[in-house]
């Protein structure tokens, strides 16, 4: 956090990040492997989506 110069950078920077830990982080040890494997391949599909536009 040291390498932002600016609060309103480093707040930008926490709530985008924060936004997309929150949809690509997934409990591992909560779910099977194949609900696991799912979600993450459904997370990363719509992730790439939302680049492409």
């Amino acid at each position: 956090m040291l390498r932002f110069r600016r609060m309103q950078s480093l707040q930008k920077f926490a709530s985008i990040h924060a936004s997309v830990l929150n949809h690509f982080n997934q409990e591992r040890s909560l779910s099977s492997r194949h609900l696991f494997k799912a979600n993450r391949a459904a997370a990363l599909a719509e992730w790439r989506g939302l680049c492409a536009v």
